[in-house]
């Protein structure tokens, strides 16, 4: 059972003084994190893409890259790359540049994204949203199967027999499918047998056991092993010695970022009461002390089937020493209970 962090790189006010820490200062404090997350036993570090104000990193192998020298074993992945509106070639080429810098650490998670900021600012029609994620990821498997490229597209000029360098240190280099739960994306990644990457963030993390079935059924009649490729999730929450602490220190943060993105997609008014129902045993939240979020974990894995569980902190913009402390406690306190748990439940099955 891998254990992990990924984060957006947030720049939101401060909830008490209402300022804004500029977007140089979170990159370092980010690269920091990836760091400490590697210091700590961690095995996986993801950065988002975003191209907006309140997001500092629009580019997650570069602060990737930034942190790769100075990490040892923790693996490196955009969480996610929005490959829609991205140059699949660019995207192959930065990720094995990324590869070699960590020598063989690198991943890649693509999605079509949940924002749309990167469409019109690279030129992209929404109307084409499927069309164009489906053909860049066919050119980007492509890239990564031959040293050479042949291929051809409605959306990017065609590739004529063309090499593609650096080449990475892994091969293949591994790409991820990042969706949010829609049936055809967990399908897709299915078939194409690649490992897939799901956004549980909200409702009963038990609901995505049907989706985890799918995806296998998916492989398997694509005639790859299910028993082979790895099921991660990705979910918000934070870790503090103390989980009222830990709810009280995560929730003003995590209500200002859900209301900011509630007003622009029409979603309800986000309380307190909607945040302590999320973060109950059964909720998407995993907050509170080291054993708590320990145990949501294992029920995850033993309910749902995930082999990997990356913890979304922050959500919004909380002060980095507060961040610090989360990540050592994952480190440290939940990632040796949970794997020492899910070996023993491992073995007996």
């Amino acid at each position: 059972m891998e254990i992990g962090i990924s984060t957006f790189v947030e720049t939101t006010p401060d909830v008490q003084s209402g300022e804004v820490i500029s977007h140089a200062e979170r990159l370092r404090e980010v690269v920091e994190e990836i760091i400490l997350a590697d210091e700590v036993g961690l095995d996986v570090f993801g950065v988002g893409e975003h191209h907006r104000k309140d997001y500092a990193a629009s580019s997650p192998a570069l602060v990737l890259a930034a942190a790769a020298p100075q990490t040892k074993r923790i693996r490196l992945t955009s969480a996610v790359t929005v490959l829609s509106s991205d140059d699949p070639v660019r995207v192959f080429e930065d990720f094995a540049t990324l590869d070699g810098l960590s020598n063989g650490r690198a991943e890649i998670m693509v999605g079509r994204g949940s924002f749309i900021e990167s469409f019109p600012l690279f030129g992209y029609n929404l109307q084409d949203y499927d069309e164009l994620f489906e053909e860049k990821l066919d050119l980007l498997l492509k890239l990564r199967e031959s040293e050479k490229v042949t291929w051809s597209g409605k959306h990017r000029p065609a590739i004529h027999n063309l090499g593609v360098y650096p080449r990475p240190v892994q091969n293949p280099l591994p790409v991820w499918i990042g969706s949010g739960g829609t049936p055809d994306s967990i399908i897709r990644a299915g078939l194409l047998g690649l490992p897939i990457v799901l956004a549980i963030i909200g409702g009963r993390p038990v609901q995505f056991a049907p989706l985890v079935n799918l995806y296998k059924r998916a492989a398997e009649q694509a005639g790859h092993d299910p028993s082979k490729l790895t099921v991660a999730s990705h979910s918000h929450g934070f870790i503090a010695e103390d989980t009222e602490k830990a709810a009280d220190k995560f929730f003003p943060s995590t209500q200002q970022a859900m209301n900011v993105l509630g007003r622009e997609r029409g979603w309800g008014y986000y309380d307190r009461s909607s945040f302590d129902a999320a973060r109950s045993f059964e909720g998407a939240l995993y907050v509170g002390d080291p054993e708590t979020v320990a145990q949501k974990i294992i029920h995850l894995r033993k309910n749902v089937g995930v082999t990997r569980f990356m913890l979304h902190v922050p959500v919004g913009s909380m002060p980095h020493a507060d961040v610090i402390r989360a990540i050592e406690l994952l480190g440290k306190e939940v990632a040796p209970r949970v794997r020492e748990e899910v070996s023993k439940w491992e073995a007996e099955q």
